[in-house]
């Protein structure tokens, strides 16, 4: 493969060590809080909140739509050279590409037993949505608003989609709580458009519910992520690396955190229904995150052994994720016995510590795993874009 930034692969780019550090300390935490030793004996802020309200690891996706938005910062600016076409032709690729990544990962393995016959994984019940999903949607939107529009007017249109949310999800949801799992509007237009077998399930109240936090109507305030991203990244590369500049991203997330909180009394922070306060709050904390990694690497200059294992993965974060994906399914398919794999190991190995314990021990060392497949593209000096 060729070695620019049209193609999947490059060996030289231009690298932003806090912004390495930071998409790496993300997928690192992604990883660990999506695959615990056992979800029944996990530590309360590894847990998304159940419904309203807010926990560490609700913060871990918008934060990947933040560095998502941070790269584009870099990237974009060598676009004002390219015809426009090309410029399209870009986005669309992109948004494409990593839409389907995210739709085959949710299929595969493709095949299942099926009264001891392999059958196929009928594709009529296979999820839409999901977490790169997102990432697509969330990127085209975002970029698109950034060619076309002046960064100005990019932040007006993601503020007035904030707000317009609210309404929307109060207006539009069932009577008395339009932000109950089934009478919210996501529900409602994703249950209309794709249908109960190609969304996400899990169990709210003990039930097990048809509904997807990547459905597509919260698409449209998580751009709001992407655009935080970029607006923080584009400051960077101008005044971030300044006190004044370094003080105004934190006061910028203050003040956003601020804000999050006032509106969470009439608008919830809700991470599955990606509320307007949720973007805000997420912004805010992304804000203050990626200065203190600054400050840290580029003011105090305290580059070590730790921002030496997160850029491992900050240069790589999609196959890393990919692999965490796809692995981890690969642990549950293998059966020793009655167990999936993934059970036995906890069961015979990682319990040994207590089950809390043990079930973040074995999170951990599975995002070893992941991190060492990192270690490896970067020590090839593989870097891999789409």
């Amino acid at each position: 493969m060729a070695t620019n930034d049209q193609n999947f692969l490059t060996t030289e780019v231009q690298r932003f060590t806090a912004l390495d550090v930071f998409r790496g300390m993300t997928i690192c935490f992604m990883i660990i809080v999506n695959t615990p030793g056992n979800e029944y004996t996990t530590f309360a802020p590894l847990h998304h909140a159940a419904w309203n309200g807010f926990t560490p690891t609700d913060l871990v996706f918008p934060s990947f739509m933040f560095a998502v938005g941070n790269a584009m910062s870099f990237v974009m600016k060598k676009w004002d050279s390219y015809p426009t076409q090309k410029v399209l032709g870009k986005i669309f690729k992109r948004a494409a590409i990593i839409f389907l990544l995210g739709y085959l990962m949710y299929w595969f393995p493709f095949v299942q037993m099926v009264d001891g016959h392999i059958s196929f994984r009928p594709i009529t019940e296979t999820r839409i949505f999901g977490v790169l999903q997102r990432i697509a949607l969330g990127y085209l939107f975002a970029s698109l608003m950034i060619y076309f529009f002046k960064l100005r007017t990019t932040i007006i249109i993601t503020a007035i989609i904030l707000v317009a949310y609210w309404p929307i999800m109060v207006l539009l949801g069932d009577s008395p709580d339009p932000l109950t799992i089934q009478a919210n509007p996501i529900f409602k237009l994703d249950t209309w458009l794709i249908g109960f077998k190609h969304m996400y399930a899990d169990h709210y109240g003990g039930v097990r519910v048809p509904f997807d936090p990547e459905g597509l109507l919260s698409t449209f305030p998580a751009i709001g992520n992407v655009v935080g991203g970029y607006v923080v990244g584009k400051y960077v590369q101008q005044k971030g690396k300044t006190y004044e500049g370094l003080t105004n991203i934190m006061l910028w997330g203050f003040a956003l955190l601020v804000i999050a909180h006032f509106w969470n009394y009439t608008f919830p922070i809700n991470k599955k229904l990606w509320t307007s306060s949720f973007v805000l709050q997420t912004v805010g904390l992304d804000c203050m995150i990626i200065s203190a990694v600054i400050y840290l690497i580029d003011f105090k200059h305290k580059k070590g052994q730790w921002t030496t294992f997160f850029e491992t993965v900050g240069k790589n974060p999609l196959p890393v994720y990919l692999l965490s994906e796809l692995l981890i399914i690969a642990f549950y398919v293998i059966q020793i016995g009655d167990k999936p794999l993934w059970q036995w190991l906890f069961d015979n190995i990682f319990s040994l510590a207590s089950p809390y314990v043990g079930s973040l021990l074995q999170a951990i060392t599975y995002m070893l795993i992941c991190w060492g497949f990192g270690y490896w593209l970067n020590k090839k000096k593989i870097y891999i874009r789409v």
